[in-house]
């Protein structure tokens, strides 16, 4: 990417904006992207729990897939209506408790008797935890011009492969570490441990996060005012482009439920690949005469997700300077469609590895841009409701994914079939975002001029939602 493309895409900027940008970034970013951290790993570690809980509970491989897919019933019931209050009480309180709630019932979990209980409590734990995601992302859209926003999403999503690289080994270890502690498994203990952290995060948060910029007396005035104009020019921008919707129009919009079925896509392979990666690794002793511990898994695990974390990062920040985001959505998913279910007819556990990495960065690389598209065309009230739409459809795959997985597992004695629903999927969400376009640009956008446009609606020949 040459300077001089660059320059012609994101146009120059006042040095208190770029300052508030800075400022803004360390005192938010870090905070929201350990919130997720913790998030993610609670609400994920199940999946490294299942390598000895499933034996405990007297579940097979279909119980545990419903057990860890009920979770998204609970996440997607609330998903909108949390996300409004999120909207009306400001995120500052409404994120606390958000992150209260989930802390003490993932501690519960590390007390289930049955898979019953398992299962009520992980519906209760995706209650808590619905509108903590697209809430944050809304946040980010709130607090950073739209120039930042895959970046900064791409910050905060890093919190996906870091979990996984790090809580990864530290899941597993904690399971072997103290195995028999008090007469508990060391899974029950994991669970324990790996919730108390968002309790405590819950103070953290009302202590240092601010609802919106104009809230923000830690920055000088001057950067307060640059960054509060740009944000309302963009807002501006962006109701003279599309007609500003309200909260009702934007639940029913048909452009805000086509980006939904996209991020259906996106995150059936996240979840997939999440939930079923630790069993995937430890069927190697069965396929290639292998045999790893705990720990050994949980590293192994770990190397696809730091691979797809760097890469992301990369990705974001060339999707923000070209100001380009259907290819750099449909580019990286084709990819990881193809590769996942190559994976597991490959002749060795390195070439296994190899494609299951690609998968992964796949899914990771896309999900960032496509959270930032939303923004182009929502504001307000309606960006909330939108957002919550948007991953209420999209997360509809959280409870699929691990359940037909795990079915289809089951069926047919093997992880293949499973993994090729999982890779189409994957495909025809990235036919979806090349067919419709999913991020027109406005028509004054300096980008437009400074490269070959990209697909539209009405460049595919299909006619725009309404907008009403």
């Amino acid at each position: 990417m040459s300077e001089q493309r660059d320059t012609m895409a994101i146009p120059p900027q006042s040095p208190a904006l770029r300052s508030a940008v800075r400022r803004a970034t360390v005192r938010l970013v870090p905070l929201i992207a350990i919130l997720y951290f913790v998030n993610y790993l609670d609400r994920t570690n199940i999946s490294f729990a299942k390598l000895d809980m499933n034996d405990a509970l007297g579940m097979d491989e279909a119980a545990y897939g419903f057990a860890a897919g009920v979770f998204f019933l609970g996440y997607l019931l609330f998903q909108v209506p949390s996300n409004l209050a999120l909207s009306r009480f400001g995120a500052r309180r409404w994120m606390a408790t958000i992150v209260l709630a989930w802390g003490v019932i993932a501690t519960l979990l590390a007390f289930v008797p049955s898979m019953t209980v398992l299962s009520i409590l992980r519906f209760f734990l995706g209650v808590a935890e619905a509108g903590l995601f697209p809430g944050a992302v809304m946040y980010l859209a709130i607090w950073f011009p739209k120039q930042y926003r895959a970046q900064m999403i791409s910050w905060f999503m890093v919190a996906i492969p870091v979990s996984s690289v790090i809580g990864s080994p530290l899941s597993t270890y904690i399971m072997q570490a103290t195995h028999g502690f008090l007469g508990h498994a060391g899974w029950r203990i994991m669970f324990l441990v790996e919730g108390i952290p968002a309790i405590l995060l819950a103070f953290v948060v009302l202590r240092v996060l601010t609802d919106t910029p104009k809230d923000a007396t830690w920055l000088r005035t001057d950067e307060r005012e640059a960054l509060v104009a740009t944000l309302a020019e963009e807002e501006a921008a962006v109701t003279k482009q599309h007609r500003k919707l309200s909260v009702g129009q934007a639940l029913l919009n048909g452009r805000v439920l086509l980006i939904g079925l996209i991020g259906f896509g996106v995150l059936y392979g996240l979840y997939a690949v999440s939930f079923f990666m630790p069993t995937i690794v430890a069927g190697f002793s069965q396929v290639f005469n292998t045999k790893f511990s705990l720990i050994q898994t949980g590293l192994i695990v770990a190397i696809p997700f730091a691979v797809a974390g760097v890469a992301m990062i990369i990705w974001s920040r060339h999707a923000d300077r070209t100001r380009e985001q259907v290819w750099h959505v449909a580019i990286p998913m084709t990819l990881g469609g193809i590769a996942v279910p190559v994976a597991l007819y490959l002749g060795s556990p390195f070439a296994v590895m190899i494609a299951l990495t690609v998968t992964t960065a796949g899914v990771l690389m896309a999900l960032p841009v496509f959270w930032s598209i939303p923004g182009n065309f929502l504001t307000g009230a309606a960006l909330a409701g939108g957002f919550g739409v948007v991953n209420t459809v999209a997360q509809i795959s959280g409870f699929i994914a691990p359940y037909v997985t795990g079915w289809a597992s089951d069926l047919t004695g093997s992880n293949r079939t499973g993994l090729w629903i999982v890779g189409v999927a994957m495909v025809l969400s990235a036919i979806l975002t090349v067919a419709i376009g999913a991020a027109p640009r406005p028509k004054g956008d300096p980008a437009v001029a400074a490269k070959p446009a990209v697909p539209t609606l009405e460049a595919a020949g299909l006619e725009a939602p309404a907008l009403d």
